[in-house]
């Protein structure tokens, strides 16, 4: 099932991970166009997005659904015992 997040949403991701668009789409096997395109509209190719976000929710992010304050991001809570390894 495909997630319903904002072009925002994608670049405030991208940006609490502090990735450029290049490492993005290395890491999602999207192209960087369509990244661009993503993230300037929120409209764009499911599968492309679906790879979009599966990739910034494994650097750590979770995207907020939508509620009174609207949608956003934020990243997961460090796993303390994962430190060290």
């Amino acid at each position: 099932m495909l997630k319903k997040v904002t072009s925002a949403q994608i670049r405030a991701a991208r940006g609490l991970l502090n990735w450029t668009v290049r490492d993005l789409a290395e890491k999602s096997g999207v192209h960087r166009n369509t990244i661009t395109r993503a993230e300037a509209n929120d409209k764009g190719p499911g599968y492309a997005l679906s790879a979009i976000c599966d990739a910034l929710e494994m650097g750590g992010v979770i995207f907020v659904d939508s509620d009174d304050e609207g949608p956003g991001v934020r990243l997961k809570k460090k796993d303390e015992n994962a430190e060290g390894q």
